[in-house]
């Protein structure tokens, strides 16, 4: 995504703050927090608040640019693939990684108790190759 050009699309003032979320943001399959992003983006530009960044990662999500994902229910995650994808969870260390594959998942109209489906996600959880690596006693990660 070229960050000029989705600001433009979904019509979000061009400013260099937003310019530098949506660049750390392009391509990136870390899956990061609010926190995160703010860390990375205000080394380049030290003034900017932590409020710019929920703000816009906000706009970014409710115009559909940005997937909100509440894996960790202490922080929020921000996924910028918007396509449909499911993801692979560590319960140890909380990563997160993407996993495309297809499942058609459809409810019977009987069980959708009045509901209309629009989608769905499905998340596995396990321990990601860094922490099944077994432990050498004393050594910490």
């Amino acid at each position: 995504m070229k960050a000029a050009r989705i600001c433009k699309e979904i019509g979000l003032k061009l400013t260099p703050q937003r310019m530098a979320i949506l660049d750390y943001l392009e391509g990136n399959t870390s899956h990061p927090s609010a926190e995160e992003v703010y860390a990375a983006v205000s080394k380049r530009f030290p003034a900017i608040s932590v409020a710019t960044v929920y703000n816009t990662l906000a706009s970014l999500r409710d115009r559909g640019c940005l997937l909100e994902l509440t894996i960790d229910p202490s922080k929020k995650r921000y996924d910028p693939d918007t396509r449909p994808h499911h993801h692979l969870i560590c319960t140890s260390c909380k990563r997160v990684a993407d996993i495309e594959f297809k499942y058609d998942l459809s409810v019977p109209e009987g069980l959708r108790m009045g509901y209309e489906i629009t989608g769905n996600h499905i998340e596995f959880y396990g321990l990601c190759p860094e922490c099944k690596k077994p432990r050498r006693s004393g050594a910490r990660r």
